[in-house]
């Protein structure tokens, strides 16, 4: 499993990776773009906070429940 910290938050790239990314982001959530954001509508992956006016992330908390759960 890669190497999360124990509290904080994650932006996107650092959920569902990003390949294009100098180095390369793996990713822990191999899902695309729109299909994270439908789950997250859907309830099936966890509500982000909002960090300021552009900058949404996601509690790190969050997505190990979401990785432990699958």
């Amino acid at each position: 499993m890669h190497q999360l910290p124990e509290t904080g938050f994650l932006r996107l790239p650092s959920i569902i990776g990003n390949p294009k990314a100098e180095p390369p982001i793996p990713a822990l959530i191999p899902v695309k773009k729109s299909c994270w954001w439908a789950g997250v509508k859907s309830g099936r992956f966890p509500q982000p906070v909002k960090l300021g006016p552009r900058v949404t992330a996601w509690r790190v908390e969050d997505i190990r429940a979401l990785i432990a759960s699958a």
